[in-house]
């Protein structure tokens, strides 16, 4: 008799990373292996493995992996409590990954949560052109309690300077926009990310949402290489997963009608949001238009040139997220699947 199952396949449920690592401690063994790999990345976190202890790690890796496979399969939640503890399982399973490794999202998008679907409200009104709509949607969020509070939450942090300097907490101003962003319904946060302008006064609104002074810059506003920056972001495992899950979702493709190489502007949006807060925070790159840039460069780049090159261009020359941004703005034709699933 053929099962149901076998005929109508169901994708088994993703594992999260701290239930995968709960189950691996119940196991002497495989606890053993992990407490190793932690020790791995200890080191590696000081200088570069040499040949020797990165064959044994590797060793490691192989036979923790072939005992509790689910360490490799498992994903963890954006914005959730555990979501950092859960990111370091899944980046230290991952100690020494090939090129790839920022090609694969850590996050679980089986199953898009409902939040997904007030992205289609965002837009749900328009203005006359001429008029600031970037300033309505702020406007907005200072009517929604949480909205209002987590926004001038955010402002405080990333304006009030460190006693004795002129200079800001990032650490502070970071950590408060990424809450803001996790927190809010995206209708909100998404609105006051997104909304488009026509004229330089809404631009200028739009660029400073995310206090560039002190989101990205540095105390002389010196910008810095782009490989470095990218460098300093993947030994940080929350920076790291942002960028990788931005490169999944956001990946552009000339066979889609949405632009994404995932068809679904809906996640490329969410995982752009993401990197707000982090050592990459991108911004809008002038009051005028709606192209967006990190605060970066490729001086200096020296034999790799190219590849800083194209990392710019995942921001400056990305058509997923230009038309993800452009089918947010265009309510008329969306619908929480198109959203997902494409725009025309």
């Amino acid at each position: 008799v053929i099962s149901t199952s076998e005929v109508f396949p169901f994708p088994p449920p993703v594992t999260d990373c701290v239930e995968a690592h709960r189950v691996c401690s119940t196991d002497p063994r495989c606890q053993a292996l992990y407490r190793g790999l932690e020790l791995c990345a200890a080191d590696a976190a000081v200088s570069p493995l040499g040949e020797q202890a990165a064959s044994e790690c590797l060793e490691r890796q192989d036979a923790l992996l072939a005992k509790h496979p689910s360490l490799l399969a498992c994903k963890c939640q954006r914005g959730f409590r555990k979501e950092e503890r859960c990111l370091r399982i899944y980046w230290r399973v991952r100690l020494l990954p090939g090129r790839d490794e920022l090609e694969i999202s850590p996050y679980d998008d089986s199953l898009i949560d409902s939040r997904m679907a007030s992205l289609v409200s965002v837009p749900s009104f328009r203005l006359p052109d001429g008029e600031n709509q970037c300033l309505k949607a702020a406007q907005d969020c200072g009517l929604y309690e949480k909205c209002g509070a987590l926004r001038s939450e955010y402002v405080l942090a990333c304006t009030k300077p460190v006693p004795g300097t002129i200079r800001c907490n990032q650490y502070k101003c970071h950590r408060a926009l990424r809450r803001f962003l996790e927190r809010v319904p995206e209708e909100y946060s998404l609105g006051v990310l997104f909304c488009p302008c026509t004229n330089t006064l809404c631009g200028e609104r739009r660029r400073k949402t995310i206090v560039p002074s002190c989101s990205y810059q540095d105390a002389e506003s010196l910008q810095p290489n782009c490989l470095h920056q990218q460098s300093f972001c993947r030994r940080d495992d929350l920076c790291r997963s942002r960028l990788a899950d931005f490169l999944s979702n956001c990946q552009p493709s000339h066979l889609t009608a949405s632009g994404c190489l995932k068809d679904s502007p809906g996640l490329c949006l969410r995982a752009y949001a993401g990197l707000i807060g982090t050592i990459v925070t991108p911004n809008y790159i002038s009051n005028s238009s709606a192209d967006v840039s990190l605060w970066c460069n490729c001086e200096g780049s020296g034999n790799q040139w190219q590849e800083c090159l194209r990392l710019q261009r995942l921001f400056t020359h990305n058509n997923c997220l230009r038309e993800s941004t452009l089918c947010l703005n265009r309510p008329s034709v969306l619908t929480p699947d198109t959203l997902l699933l494409g725009c025309e």
